[in-house]
Parts: C-alpha cells; sequence; structure tokens
C-alpha cells in the first residue's frame, strides 16, 4: 500500500493529536466497541472515529472522523473542522489551577477570538506538518551528529497538542531556514552593545578560571566580526533582529549609537527541536536565543528570571550538591546554562528580546545521545495504524527491533528491559535531586536526553532547560544554606503543592507514561506489562530499602487521579506558558491514573 500523500499524513496526524486532547481532557474511557462517539451537542450532530488502537496512558491511535449525519459519499473531518466543532463544546468546568479557586479566571468559555486563534493556527500547523513529511521523503539521509538528527527528528511534535507544529509569524521561505524538521541552517545576526548598556553574569570556567559571557560570545562569532572596542558582542536569532530593530526601545538604543546592528556574520548555526535554541557540532556552546514567534503556547523570549536561574543551578550544583549527585548517579547531570547576556536601557530597565543564554555543549559529534521525544517521534509517512498496515517506525522502535535481533531474544522483553533501564538512569536521579536537594526538574521528554551505548541500551542522561526548576517552599532554609541569596532574582521558590502537581505531569505523565504509551502504540511492548513494571520501580522509591525522600513515587501510586497540563484548553483561554505566576499559566485537568490499582 503506498503511502497517504503528504497533506493527507500531516491531516491525520493533527486529527489524531486533536482527538488525543479531546480523550484526555475530558478522562473519557474507551469505547465498548471500535469506535468512538463524541458527541456534539452546540453543533447537534457528533463524531464518529474509529479506534484503531486504544491506549491506557493516552497515546491512542485514530481512524478518519466522520460526521454521524453526514452522507457516505462526503469525505471524513479535516483537522479544522474537528478543531472547530471541539472548540464550540469546551466548557471550563474541569479546568482549575491547583490550591485555589480559579473560577472567576475560567468562569466563561473560551473567548470567541481565542477560538478563531486555535482553528487557525490548527490550519498552519497542518500545513507545516505537510511540508516537513514532503521534505522529508525527499530528503530521507539523516545528519552525521546523532544529536542533532534526534533534535530534528520531530516531524509531528507533542502527540497531545492541537497546534503542535504552528509557527505563528514565520513564513514559509524562513521556515526553510529556521526550521529544525527541515535541517535549517543559518548564520546569526550580531548585534555590538555598549558596556554601559550590558547586563550580564558568568559562572563558567576553563581550567578553573572564570570566563565572562562577552567573551564567550566573540569567541563563538569567530573571527572579522568588527565589533568596536569596549562593546560586547550579542548573537541574535535572525528573526529576532528584524522583529526587535522596530521596537521603540531598541530602536532608541540604536539610534543612539549605544546599541549597532553588525548584521549577519559567522559560521551557520542548526535550530534543535524547540527552534530557538541553536548548535554546531563540536563547538563548547549552544545558544538559548530569544525568539517572538509562538511555538506551542508561547512567545519564546527569555525572560531575566530565567537567565538568573540557569546560572543559579550551576553554582547551586558546584557547591557540593552536583558532586553528592554524581557519587549516587554518576550517569546522569544536568546540561548547564552557566552565563548570559542581556541589555537594559539607560536608566537599566531590561530591553525585552535582546537576552540570549550560553548553554555547555556536552555532546560530542560521536555520542548518541538524543532526547526522548526524538527517539518516540513516529517517522514521516504518518499513517494510521491498522492492523494490515501497522503504525509507522520511530527511532525507538529501530533500537528495540535491532536489540531483538541482536540477541534472539522477544521484542517484548526486550523492550520491557531497555525501559527498566531507562527508569533506574534517568527517573531514579531526578527522583533523587528533588527527594536530597527539594529541586522537581520540569522533565518532559524533549528536556530529557538519553545517553545510549552502541548497541542502543541506555547508559544515562542529561536534563536541559533554564525554565524548568522548581524549588520546593518546603526547602528553603537547606538551599539558602548551601547557595545563600538562592532564588532572589531568579523566581524559582514554589508551594509544594504546585510543585507536586507539575512534577507529577512532566516526568510522570509526559515523560514516563508517554514513553509506555509509545511502546505500546507502535506495539513493541504490552503497555500493562510496562505500567506494572513502573509500578514495581515506584513502589521500591517510595518504601524499599533503596527508598528516595522525594513525595512523587507515593503520590503517583496512591492517588486515584493526576493533574494533567490540558494542552487544548490553555491554547483556548489564550494562556501563554510563559507570562504571570506559575500556578496560573496553564490549565490543569483531573484524570484517571492509570497506576493506581
Amino acid at each position: 500500500m503506498e503511502h497517504p500523500d503528504p497533506h493527507t499524513a500531516a491531516q491525520a496526524a493533527t486529527v489524531e493529536n486533536l482527538l488525543r486532547c479531546w480523550v484526555r481532557e475530558r478522562d473519557l474511557a474507551a469505547p465498548t466497541d471500535a469506535t468512538l462517539r463524541i458527541p456534539l451537542h452546540a453543533s447537534a450532530t457528533a463524531l464518529l472515529v474509529p479506534v484503531r488502537y486504544w491506549s491506557a496512558t493516552g497515546w491512542h491511535r485514530f481512524g478518519p472522523p466522520r460526521l454521524a449525519d453526514a452522507p457516505q459519499w462526503a469525505p471524513p473531518a479535516d483537522a479544522v473542522t474537528v478543531a472547530a466543532l471541539l472548540a464550540r463544546e469546551t466548557t471550563p468546568q474541569r479546568a482549575q489551577h491547583p490550591g485555589r479557586d480559579t473560577t472567576a479566571q475560567h468562569a466563561q468559555p473560551p473567548a470567541p477570538t481565542h477560538t478563531a486563534d486555535l482553528v487557525r493556527r490548527v490550519a498552519d500547523s497542518a500545513h507545516r506538518t505537510a511540508t516537513f513529511i514532503a521534505e522529508r521523503r525527499a530528503h530521507p539521509a539523516d545528519a552525521a551528529d546523532f544529536f542533532l538528527s534526534a533534535e530534528q527528528a520531530l516531524l509531528l511534535g507533542h502527540p497531545t497538542h492541537p497546534t503542535a507544529k504552528s509557527r505563528e509569524g514565520l513564513s514559509d521561505a524562513e521556515a526553510r531556514l529556521y526550521s529544525p524538521e527541515l535541517r535549517g541552517t543559518f548564520p546569526l545576526h550580531w548585534f555590538a552593545v555598549a558596556p554601559s548598556l550590558l547586563a550580564t553574569d558568568s559562572a563558567w570556567t576553563e581550567g578553573g578560571r572564570p570566563v565572562a559571557a562577552a567573551r564567550l560570545t566573540e569567541r563563538l562569532a569567530g573571527p572579522g566580526l568588527p565589533l568596536p572596542d569596549g562593546f560586547a558582542a550579542l548573537p541574535l536569532h535572525p528573526w529576532q533582529a528584524r522583529d526587535v530593530r522596530h521596537r521603540p526601545a531598541v530602536r532608541a538604543l540604536l539610534d543612539a549609537g549605544l546599541l549597532r546592528d553588525l548584521g549577519l556574520h559567522g559560521e551557520p548555526w542548526h535550530p534543535t527541536s524547540s527552534v530557538r535554541t541553536v548548535y554546531r557540532s563540536g563547538v563548547p556552546a549552544m545558544l538559548k536565543l530569544s525568539l517572538g514567534l509562538r511555538i506551542t503556547n508561547s512567545r519564546r523570549e527569555n525572560l531575566r528570571k530565567e537567565l538568573h536561574r540557569g546560572v543559579e543551578v550551576h553554582r547551586l550544583l558546584r557547591s557540593g550538591l552536583g558532586k553528592q549527585w554524581q557519587s549516587a548517579h554518576p550517569g546522569f547531570d544536568i546540561v548547564r546554562d552557566p552565563a548570559w547576556l542581556a541589555v537594559g536601557a539607560t536608566d537599566g530597565t531590561p530591553v525585552t528580546g535582546l537576552d540570549v543564554v550560553i548553554r555547555h555543549n556536552p555532546f560530542a559529534p560521536a555520542d548518541r545521545a538524543a532526547c526522548i521525544a526524538g527517539l518516540v517521534a513516529l517517522g514521516c509517512h504518518a499513517r494510521t495504524a491498522t492492523e494490515q498496515h501497522p503504525a509507522p517506525s520511530s527511532r525507538l522502535a529501530a533500537i528495540t527491533a535491532r536489540l531483538a535481533a541482536r540477541t534472539g531474544r522477544p521484542l517484548g522483553a526486550v523492550a520491557t528491559e531497555w525501559f527498566l533501564r531507562y527508569l533506574a538512569l534517568v527517573v531514579r536521579p531526578v527522583l533523587w535531586l528533588d527527594g536530597e536537594a527539594g529541586v522537581a526538574l520540569e522533565a518532559h521528554q524533549q528536556n530529557t536526553v538519553l545517553l545510549l551505548d552502541s548497541e542502543g541500551w541506555p547508559v544515562g542522561g542529561r536534563y536541559r532547560d533554564n525554565q524548568g526548576y522548581y524549588f520546593r517552599e518546603s526547602r528553603r532554609a537547606e538551599l539558602e544554606a548551601r547557595l545563600p541569596g538562592i532564588g532572589e532574582h531568579s523566581d524559582t521558590f514554589v508551594s509544594d503543592e504546585v510543585t507536586d502537581e507539575r512534577f507529577a505531569y512532566y516526568l510522570g505523565i509526559n515523560n514516563v507514561l508517554g514513553l509506555i504509551g509509545a511502546f505500546g502504540s507502535q506495539r513493541l511492548v504490552d503497555e500493562r506489562l510496562l505500567l506494572a513494571a513502573f509500578r514495581r520501580f515506584l513502589a521500591g522509591a517510595a518504601i524499599g530499602p533503596g527508598r528516595l525522600r522525594s513525595t512523587l513515587p507515593a503520590r503517583l501510586l496512591d492517588s486515584p487521579v493526576l493533574r494533567c497540563k490540558a494542552n487544548l484548553l490553555t491554547r483556548l483561554h489564550g494562556l501563554d506558558e510563559l507570562v504571570g505566576p506559575v500556578d496560573t499559566q496553564s490549565v490543569y485537568v483531573t484524570l484517571t491514573n492509570p497506576l493506581h490499582s
């Protein structure tokens, strides 16, 4: 059977994402037959959805949905139609934040502008996905750099996000340059910053000696940058450089000569899975740039508190915590963000949109390092799973198939062992850091980089993201004893209640249950076996002889329901996840806990 054309494949993938969101955010049970019926009361009809695979963890596979009253010859409902119909049905009754009554904030259905915004961005996401699929079919060869290849593998995006590949404000021509899925590459745009405007911090060291952030960026620019004496070299994403020039605060500094536009310069960089973090193979640093595009739910411009947070965590780990952690779990670490540059106005007010993080690059070209989201991502064919035509392959499927062939063991047994190693080498270290230090990580699949040996077995991991740290309020005194003044500028202390909710979602639901769902939906192993294995692991972490101090294992085992981020509702309420207090940045809903027995 031929693969569907890229447009059809992209529509199928986008529709599946929307339907997974709906099932999760309504906490729907499995249908009694092979058809999921979604009543559409506002439209006086229903969607009839063929169920190809029902997942205990949310990685369902669906066939093309049809309207119940549509004639037999009518085509299936496309992504825009499904988005519009579901948006009309959405009410805020289940959308509550933890620990407080947010009825006032979400007391009304989503505004019509947010509904229109969702529909527009669903269309954009489907269009871009079709382009990505067509490009990979035409040019299927992977990059030689394993890490970069995995970063570029997320063609379909987050499986439970309604607009996984929407990038509002990016033209098709710009997408060719700036999209990791299209293997884009581009030189950076450089500004020169007068010393009176420069805001910066650095805990970067070489040979035990500190290195200033401005020195690092000057090195990264390479030879030939026309940098005025005394000025600092500030790298910008080319799209951002064009955009910020029109902002009054930036324009005033350019006119005054305090900020100087040096143009494009240097060797090309590659966008990673986050789009705005750029990478060059063999270079000691990555750069997390500000980018005002709306990607998933947010405009991705660095916030000053996030810059402080990255350096602060690096210093916290260097205070002795890192050695203690490495002693217990030598295969795991955090990819550090130890330096940054930003710009302040003449009165010291931060000028937004010009902030850049300098991140360690611990990955050599030969390292088999890949983010989990890239490993589980489905291939470019994006077929709907059926018994005759199984789900498209992923890197995870290819790895486990090779291991099974090499060892002569059943595929399910190999997949289970691979999963158990992952729990021991990636999940347990994250739980250790929470229990011993009161630091919870926003360790979702895109933030978690797995290290593999030459055969494909997990051997360690790395966490990355200067946004995603939660310092438990109950552990404030201990953390301040480790690093005096911690949290003063980074706004990282969070109530235990909110920390518990977010930690359970990011590590428990998104990361581990998402991995189980990927294994199951790709027919590599029965999800029930992996859920049982995860329960045993959590029981050992909660009450066994090797128990940890983290509260998450018991929470995942004992809670009949869990709180889960609702990407569809978050999008429909027009929330930007980088704006406002951490407990109100996203909509969370309650779902049945598949681990609870």
